[in-house]
């Protein structure tokens, strides 16, 4: 059964190649991190700070479109696996009769995806990668 999380941090440093996002149980309290880009971790701290539009829309906000003009809406991101440290995701679409569309996709790109949305789309982990994870952590 998949388990609700939020983003919890962003940490983007630009001493390193890597940044980070933390995502936190919503109702526990495990949390793990993911290193992302530089470019998805910019993305995603200016979307999670109010009033941020950008002046043309965005990759993130091209995929929303595009899934919008198709007659798709994106329902939520699931973070589906992990194998030798590399997370997996994966856009969760439903169409207008209702089909579910699994599409696969970065964990950071998902994420930079759920947080356009407002109210941001939910976030979802797998038990087996959350207990994976914070078994690491």
């Amino acid at each position: 059964m998949p388990v609700k999380m939020q983003l919890a941090r962003i940490i983007i440093s630009e001493l390193t190649e890597n940044q980070v996002i933390y995502l936190q149980e919503v109702d526990g309290e495990r949390e793990f991190p993911i290193l992302i880009g530089i470019f998805e971790a910019t993305n995603i701290d200016r979307r999670v700070k109010e009033d941020y539009e950008p002046p043309r829309p965005l990759t993130h906000d091209l995929i929303a479109n595009v899934a919008e003009s198709l007659g798709a809406t994106i329902d939520h991101v699931l973070i589906s696996d992990l194998d030798q440290s590399t997370y997996f995701a994966r856009l969760i679409l439903i169409k207008e009769d209702g089909t579910e569309i699994e599409i696969d996709s970065r964990p950071s790109d998902a994420i930079a995806v759920a947080v356009t949305f407002d109210p941001q789309l939910p976030i979802f982990v797998s038990e087996h990668v959350l207990l994976e994870a914070t078994s690491n952590a």
